[in-house]
């Protein structure tokens, strides 16, 4: 945990459990993934001319997909999550292409799909595109001296930004319901340096493989979309008011919670009003730390409705939110 204080306060930060943000059926078993990025023929002649105006190769966007595709299908596969999973090949789904994120599937098609390939839901790779640009400058690096002259080294720096753009959705036929729509922008710089710009260019050595391997992580984080996360949320605590909450300060900051918490039980029967209220907030507080929602809540609501304590009031919704939240991860 990480600690501030500020004039009557102390801040912690803690780790909190947040339900996935796509929620799956608990009866879905297989799983198909589809690649759709691919250009239609009406747009690959168009496809292929902003390929090479953008210093991309014919099947640079191919490969980036293919290896989002297959960093998605490892991902699930190691996640255990479903019983079956298979990449689903279909020559008749394509994209308009230029990073166009296209009209959802019909229904029919959904249907067809998963009957055909034995699958409950599938994932789909709408779209996949990469727009790259060149920059680049010089700078004088010494001299070298020919003769009695000193000639200035003149270095070209080259500077390529590749930006990679992809689009996803996961259909449910049964439901008739498209589980997740996720669009996501990664930039990969890469950089090389040489005696002229053409050298500086082809001196960027392993920008391909970057923007590969840029796109298999993307491919594996959208899988991990499916999956509880953890973040880190901010809390006040009281610290000052009488000794024993400055011996509780203490405590908690050698992390003796527990030990902390004595002292605080000690100020619930104060006959001073706002301390008796901190205390019951500080309650909550360690409640909440040790997972107990419910029992945080009535300690946060026994601090502003008894004591008129304001900040415990922000505290109650922000406990109701967590106890909503862990009836949804209860769920998935």
């Amino acid at each position: 945990m990480v600690y501030l204080s500020s004039c009557s306060t102390n801040m912690l930060t803690m780790s909190v459990k947040e339900p996935a943000l796509v929620d799956i059926p608990n009866d879905v078993k297989k799983v198909g993934i589809i690649n759709r990025s691919l250009p239609g023929e009406k747009t690959e002649k168009l496809d292929d001319a902003d390929k090479i105006l953008s210093l991309e190769g014919k099947d640079f966007d191919k490969n980036g997909a293919e290896r989002m595709i297959n960093g998605c299908f490892n991902e699930l596969i190691a996640m255990e999550v479903y019983d079956e999973i298979k990449i689903i090949e279909d020559s008749t789904l394509r994209s308009p292409g230029l990073g166009v994120y296209p009209a959802s599937l019909t229904w029919e098609e959904v249907e067809r799909l998963c009957n055909d390939n034995g699958v409950d839901i599938i994932y789909v790779l709408s779209f996949y595109d990469t727009d790259t640009k060149a920059e680049y400058h010089s700078s004088k690096e010494g001299s070298v001296g020919i003769g009695d002259l000193a000639v200035p080294v003149i270095k070209h720096h080259a500077t390529v930004y590749t930006n990679i753009k992809s689009g996803w959705r996961i259909y449910d036929p049964v439901n008739k319901l498209i589980l997740d729509e996720f669009i996501s922008h990664q930039s990969v710089v890469s950089k090389g340096s040489g005696i002229n710009p053409l050298k500086a260019v082809e001196a960027i050595k392993g920008r391909t493989e970057a923007v590969m391997e840029a796109s298999s992580y993307l491919g594996i984080a959208y899988a991990q979309r499916i999956l509880p996360y953890y973040i880190r949320v901010r809390r006040d605590y009281y610290v000052k008011g009488s000794n024993n909450f400055k011996i509780g300060k203490r405590r908690a900051q050698t992390g003796d919670w527990d030990g902390a918490a004595e002292m605080w039980e000690k100020e619930l029967d104060s006959p001073k009003r706002k301390v008796a209220g901190r205390a019951c907030y500080n309650m909550a507080i360690i409640n909440e730390i040790n997972g107990d929602l419910d029992a945080a809540l009535e300690w946060a609501s026994k601090s502003y409705t008894d004591y008129r304590i304001k900040k415990a009031l922000d505290y109650v919704n922000i406990l109701k939110y967590r106890i909503n939240q862990r009836a949804v991860l209860e769920q998935q």
